[in-house]
């Protein structure tokens, strides 16, 4: 994030041609519908009205793209098309309540265009690479592993031509001669980013080694978008359910024919704030007479590769993520969220609560059906695995907000569609 913001200020200028770019093309728009159609120009202040509206959706496209790329491994290019689609929908949305008369031809061609210079931004951008100076004390061989980024190893602060910023490591003793030094690079305007939370902006995770020595501020992630969130989802799964009931049937239907046993498959798993509850999903597997919560160990917890308990019909719902829809009832129920951290059975639960320090904290919020951790990595049951989802979880409770929402759920569409990380 702290990345993005310093290569916004490092390429300012093609931002602001982009800007100038797409106001120039719609105005200029507007003048060619006037002149080739001479109806539209004997009605002017429609165009002129129409015009001024398609500017405003464009500046907010803009904005609803700059604040979704500014987390790491965003594709822009996939980002470009539906930020313009909410901007230009919303004033549609707008002028059809409103009645409000407008030009068709205008509206649709200022979309158009204003996609095209979006993307060829997009592309310009691309090929421009930070440069970072690294200092080479303390922790930084890991930072320097990390691809997309032009690092170079400094000597003093004398080596600094061209480069965007610098990274050192502010938890180890510096030398008085390097405090110096980086205080004077601080004063030239150069920015001087701890490596922690550099290595943060790149990758996407959070690794806490004790909780006192995070960069939250506090533990508690914004209750205000916590208590929005959680209406918008309650309304969400409601008309999903509606939506879906007959698909939901059709499935049930069909795991009947394919196995003997439940349709739904109820676990108990540990959600908000430590609470357990039960977990609903559609049966993939086959059925087994004993009492899962009763019976269940941490090897059959988990899943493994190419399970042979899985059913035909269930290796399709676990492909495409369908198999987690009964959990609109979880969602319903106040137990669930769209997004948030995966719940985990209550057994690996207390396993991973034995292994690994902190892990209680991801249950800060509400557990979701999808997260920022599933998008990335996939399914993982070892220790190690999970410590790395765990870094994950703490970086999606950290930036907790509407964008890293909206990032999880477009890349849970292609996650869906492709089948990453499933088994």
């Amino acid at each position: 994030m702290m990345l993005e913001r310093h290569m916004r200020r490092s390429v300012i200028f093609s931002e602001k041609l982009q800007i100038l770019s797409l106001v120039f093309s719609i105005v200029l728009l507007a003048l060619l519908i006037s002149s080739i159609f001479p109806s539209a120009w004997q009605n002017y202040r429609l165009v002129i009205y129409t015009a001024t509206e398609c500017i405003i959706a464009s500046l907010a496209g803009v904005y609803l793209l700059g604040n979704v790329r500014k987390y790491p491994g965003v594709e822009d290019t996939f980002y470009v098309i539906p930020s313009f689609c909410v901007s230009y929908g919303g004033l549609i949305l707008v002028l059809v309540l409103a009645r409000i008369p407008y030009s068709r031809l205008l509206l649709i061609s200022s979309f158009v265009i204003s996609v095209i210079i979006s993307i060829g931004y997009v592309i310009i951008r691309r090929r421009m690479k930070l440069r970072i100076g690294v200092v080479p004390i303390g922790e930084y061989a890991r930072l320097i592993e990390t691809p997309g980024v032009d690092w170079h190893l400094l000597e003093s602060s004398d080596v600094t031509i061209g480069l965007n910023a610098v990274s050192v490591d502010l938890w180890c003793d510096l030398p008085d001669e390097w405090e110096r030094e980086l205080a004077s690079l601080a004063l030239r305007g150069i920015p001087v980013y701890h490596s922690k939370h550099l290595l943060e902006s790149l990758t996407g995770k959070v690794e806490i080694e004790r909780l006192s020595e995070n960069n939250f501020g506090t533990l508690s992630p914004l209750y205000a978008y916590m208590t929005v969130k959680h209406i918008a989802d309650w309304v969400a799964a409601l008309a999903a359910l509606v939506l879906l009931s007959p698909f939901l049937l059709l499935t049930a239907v069909l795991i009947r024919l394919d196995s003997p046993g439940p349709v739904i498959f109820r676990q108990i798993r540990i959600g908000y704030q430590g609470r357990p509850f039960q977990m609903l999903k559609f049966r993939t597997m086959k059925a087994v007479n004993t009492s899962a919560d009763r019976s269940l160990t941490r090897d059959s917890a988990m899943t493994k590769d190419n399970d042979q308990r899985i059913t035909r019909t269930g290796k399709f719902l676990r492909h495409s993520r369908l198999d987690e829809l009964p959990q609109l009832f979880n969602i319903l129920k106040g137990e669930m969220s769209w997004i948030g951290p995966r719940p985990e059975a209550d057994v690996l639960s207390r396993w991973y609560e034995s292994e690994i320090p902190f892990y209680p904290y991801r249950h800060i919020v509400r557990p979701g059906i999808t997260g920022w951790a599933q998008v990335h990595q996939g399914h993982v049951a070892d220790v190690d695995q999970v410590k790395e989802k765990l870094h994950f979880d703490f970086y999606y409770i950290k930036n907790f907000s509407l964008w890293i929402d909206i990032i999880v759920t477009v890349r849970t569409i292609r996650t869906m569609l492709t089948g990453f990380g499933s088994r």
